[in-house]
């Protein structure tokens, strides 16, 4: 009883706690290159990041999958270290490191004791610049980028079906090719396509250096002029233009048949505004929205009405990701129950969302989310390698430090009026994709 009756006073204390900002140091190099601290000195471990701010979508037409190649292709040699050699000597140290691409940009990591963070400065700054490739290394790795994709997509058929989705959302954006690329064009990438990618995007001028941890800027900016202000800038680095997708006038609708498919469902995917520098309420409104038409089954639009109060559907859902250059998505989907076709479920989808539009929201239901935002976004603080991913991401993707550390307000700050007018704005299915997922075409009824 004791313990319920203090989480109960956490939760309502928690709206009137103020945020505390992190200890944010920002500069730059000479060379271009962003530097971003964050300090906590709780424990002696450092995060050391270097975020370039190029990822799948920005990848030369026809040369699909080459960013996140070039991403494994970074653990091969260098001037000074042999193939491997890098994550042997930082498990060797203690540390942990690994990397992952995305549509907008690439991050290379390490965790590790922070006494070791020039090393990993040194060996990190070595590879921006200094990589050795050979014709076997790009025959080997290329291997095992397939093999990546034969696991995750090919094996998958929602993986399929969400690939197929997404590039019909996308038809002139780059965000409709797959980050690990279609097939057919992995089979096809060369050293030249690498190299050339390589050389042209893994500049000082085009990356961000994010170090977390028991640091202190002074110290770390030593050390960065030291390791990566030496390096030269690209001076031909390209400005970040992408295509924009023309006006869709039309709803667009895809069946998926998959004989491995052992649930049928629905999924509808909304061409839906980011988070902006300066901008960014409706963002956090569509966070509300999310979890108001299918967060929890228990409490959302979609799962009282669809899984509780009529049975229709065995599983709702909605989401929403504001973390994107360029403009982005909002989905929802739901399993029909059994003895229930894709298109009864389908309708009673619609007739919510329209029930939703029309009605006002619960402001009990409204100030729950308040608080469970709050809470998440207080919590977050104490994962200091979440805190550098958060800042990474954010600064690879226009935004800026102050923009991050608004970010808690800004959701904070959502009306019932903020949500009522994205909803109207972004679920109109004249500007979004419908799809079907069934394991025969008679299934898709």
């Amino acid at each position: 009883m004791i313990r319920r009756i203090s989480a109960l006073l956490l939760l309502l204390l928690l709206p009137v706690v103020a945020f505390a900002e992190e200890a944010v140091t920002t500069f730059t190099l000479d060379n271009g290159m962003e530097v971003v601290v964050i300090e906590d000195h709780r424990a002696p471990v450092v995060t050391h990041m270097v975020w370039y701010k190029t990822g799948s979508a920005d990848e030369p037409v026809g040369a699909s999958g080459v960013a996140h190649f070039l991403e494994h292709l970074l653990f091969k040699a260098t001037d000074t270290l042999e193939s491997g050699e890098f994550s042997a000597t930082v498990a060797a140290n203690g540390g942990s490191d690994n990397a992952f691409t995305s549509y907008d940009y690439t991050a290379y990591f390490q965790r590790i004791a922070a006494d070791r963070l020039e090393l990993m400065m040194q060996m990190e700054s070595d590879r921006m610049n200094n990589l050795r490739l050979t014709d076997a290394d790009i025959e080997t790795e290329r291997q095992v980028i397939l093999e990546e994709r034969n696991q995750r997509t090919e094996n998958n058929p929602n993986a399929l079906a969400r690939e197929q989705f997404r590039a019909a959302l996308y038809q002139n954006h780059r965000y409709g090719v797959p980050i690990i690329g279609w097939k057919h064009e992995m089979e096809e990438l060369s050293m030249d396509d690498v190299l050339g990618f390589y050389d042209l995007y893994y500049s000082p001028n085009n990356a961000i250096l994010v170090v977390a941890g028991d640091v202190y800027p002074d110290e770390v900016q030593a050390l960065a002029e030291k390791y990566y202000g030496v390096i030269p800038a690209e001076a031909n680095l390209p400005r970040r233009e992408r295509p924009s997708e023309p006006p869709q006038r039309a709803e667009r609708r895809i069946t998926f048949v998959d004989p491995r498919v052992s649930q049928p469902y629905m999924t509808r995917s909304y061409l839906a505004p980011e988070r902006d520098p300066g901008a960014q309420t409706e963002a956090a409104a569509l966070v509300y929205l999310a979890e108001l038409l299918g967060g929890s089954s228990f409490t959302s639009a979609l799962g009282t009405a669809l899984q509780f109060e009529t049975q229709t559907a065995v599983f709702t859902g909605a989401g929403y990701g504001g973390s994107s250059l360029d403009t982005s998505s909002f989905g929802i989907s739901a399993a029909p129950a059994e003895g229930v076709t894709l298109s009864e479920v389908e309708a009673a989808v619609d007739d919510v969302i329209a029930e939703f539009l029309d009605a006002p929201i619960d402001p009990d239901r409204l100030e729950s989310i308040r608080t469970q935002l709050r809470a998440s976004e207080i919590y977050a603080k104490d994962d200091v390698a979440g805190l550098a991913r958060r800042y990474g991401a954010a600064l690879s993707q226009s935004l800026t430090v102050e923009d991050v550390q608004a970010w808690p307000e800004v959701l904070q700050s959502v009306t019932e009026e903020d949500i009522k007018a994205v909803a109207r704005k972004v679920l109109n299915k004249d500007q979004a994709v419908t799809g079907w997922v069934v394991p025969s075409a008679e299934d898709a009824i």
